[in-house]
């Protein structure tokens, strides 16, 4: 039996979850609505305000998706209720951003500035202070977006290992290299 696949999901109140005869799942909350298609072989039952998903068989590919479910509708109902939070900071000189409603503005040291359109489901707000690295904080209730957003955010300007520039996520740990005067 899967580990994580046989832990129930405990629902919110607030929290609404449904199952279509085609398994589409959808899940509404006070923060959105999302939707997620199950292949067939993996079953969903409601019981006293729990969720529990159920396999078909022993099959390898039933009991790798029985785990993957599990965790993506828990994944759901944690963003419709609660919601998530990614916060990036710009490490650099004179490395800016800004942001008017859904574009980012971002100023990452190359020849030009970049903009980016962001989905509507994503929330950005940034952040300079004098001092301190420039910031953007992101929320939404969609969690894989949330996080596919991030990435290719971090993907214009990925930290370098020497001196740190870069972006990088809040609270992370960089592998960091000595230059080569520390080699010889």
């Amino acid at each position: 039996m899967s580990r994580i696949g046989k832990l129930p999901i405990e629902i919110p109140s607030g929290v609404e979850v449904n199952v279509s005869p085609t398994n589409l799942v959808t899940v509404k909350g006070k923060l959105g609505e999302l939707t997620q298609q199950m292949r067939d072989g993996i079953s969903l039952e409601m019981v006293d305000g729990k969720v529990e998903l159920k396999r078909a068989t022993e099959e390898k590919t039933h009991k790798a998706m029985h785990g993957l479910y599990r965790s993506l509708i828990a994944n759901m109902v944690k963003g419709v209720s609660e919601g998530y939070k990614v916060e990036q900071e710009l490490v650099g000189v004179g490395y800016r951003a800004a942001n008017t409603g859904q574009m980012l503005e971002l100023t990452l040291g190359y020849s030009h500035n970049i903009s980016l359109e962001l989905p509507n489901e994503v929330k950005v707000v940034t952040l300079t202070e004098r001092g301190k690295n420039p910031t953007i904080t992101m929320t939404s209730h969609d969690k894989q977006l949330l996080g596919q957003v991030a990435a290719k955010i971090r993907s214009l300007r990925p930290p370098e290992p020497y001196k740190g520039k870069g972006i990088k996520f809040v609270g992370e740990q960089l592998r960091r290299k000595a230059g080569k005067s520390a080699g010889k």
